[in-house]
């Protein structure tokens, strides 16, 4: 989405986003860490990164070795990276989504290409969202974006499908091979294929995979879930009265699609992204007043999931907002 864009906390994981994109990938050519189908195991910093059992099969290694390969080279980092994972997560959420993932930074950026384009994230919202934006701008919709949302879909899905393929087979085989036309079958099929998928998914359903399909996001919001004092987005309903004026800035950012003052359970797939946060500080400063929304523990006497949801601003008034009042 565009709001927050002049905050220096959206613009910090903005460039996160950025760097772990480009890490995402440039880690194949980079040899940085990829699975070699062809080798038959994964290449991490460079180097082989095997269990040794092919060691143990030709009979180099006695079992003890074999035993103690498979401990530090497999389950010792896969449970540093799950373990390490699920503990961020129970701390603070669904971080990884929100400031690092690359999929995430793509739905993103083609919520906020879509609204430039129709004045809506998605093709399945309702009604547009209001014009006026929290720091006071007018952003109307322009069907001169549309070319452009409809390349940044149809570029990421060639992007991520090329991607995925080169953390498969040698990106010194794939980049030559796709750039005089001589790919293979196998390779040509799993590129349309894939890209075809990703082009579907980016166009209708990007959100709605972060927030039902995807895995990863899945088990962060289950370990987020179970931590009462989770750190979490809270509303200050003490000076609820101040949403009275605001065309619900903070709905209206959230690429989720959530309501962010409502309670933690109906926040099941918040990514603490805190565009919301973000959207309320601009509004509210506007007004010389500090943002209702704050990140906090769960275990603050504000803790939302005692609560019922809030909802103060005026239908009546969301039209006159939209036009452009202040």
């Amino acid at each position: 989405m565009l709001t927050g864009l002049h905050s220096p906390l959206q613009r910090r994981r903005i460039l996160l986003q950025l760097g772990f994109f480009s890490l995402f990938v440039l880690a194949p050519p980079l040899d940085l860490f990829r699975l070699d189908l062809n080798l038959g195991h994964f290449i991490l910093f460079g180097q082989p990164w095997t269990l040794g059992l092919a060691a143990f099969q030709a009979g180099e290694i006695g079992a003890g070795q074999a035993t103690l390969n498979l401990v530090l080279r497999g389950l010792l980092p896969l449970l540093l990276v799950v373990g390490g994972g699920l503990w961020v997560a129970w701390r603070y959420g669904r971080l990884y989504c929100g400031w690092l993932c690359p999929h995430f930074s793509v739905v993103e950026l083609i919520n906020g290409l879509m609204r430039r384009a129709s004045g809506k994230p998605s093709l399945w919202e309702k009604q547009p969202l209001p014009s006026l934006q929290p720091d006071g701008r007018q952003l109307r919709p322009d069907r001169r974006y549309w070319p452009l949302t409809l390349l940044a879909v149809f570029g990421f899905a060639f992007l991520w499908a090329l991607t995925l393929l080169t953390y498969l087979l040698p990106p010194a085989e794939i980049y030559p091979n796709l750039l005089h036309g001589e790919l293979t079958r196998n390779q040509f099929s799993f590129l349309a294929v894939a890209t075809a998928l990703f082009s579907i998914e980016f166009l209708f359903a990007r959100h709605l995979f972060c927030r039902f399909g995807c895995a990863v996001g899945l088990f962060q919001s289950l370990a987020w879930m179970a931590n009462r004092k989770a750190m979490l987005v809270t509303f200050d309903r003490d000076r609820a009265r101040q949403c009275l004026d605001c065309n619900n800035a903070c709905d209206n950012a959230c690429p989720m699609r959530l309501k962010p003052r409502t309670i933690k359970r109906h926040m099941f797939t918040c990514t603490q992204c805190a565009s919301c946060i973000s959207a309320c500080s601009e509004f509210q400063q506007r007004r010389q007043r500090h943002s209702l929304l704050t990140w906090t523990d769960g275990g603050t006497p504000r803790d939302r999931r005692d609560s019922s949801p809030i909802q103060l601003y005026r239908p009546a008034s969301r039209g006159r907002l939209q036009g452009g009042a202040d």
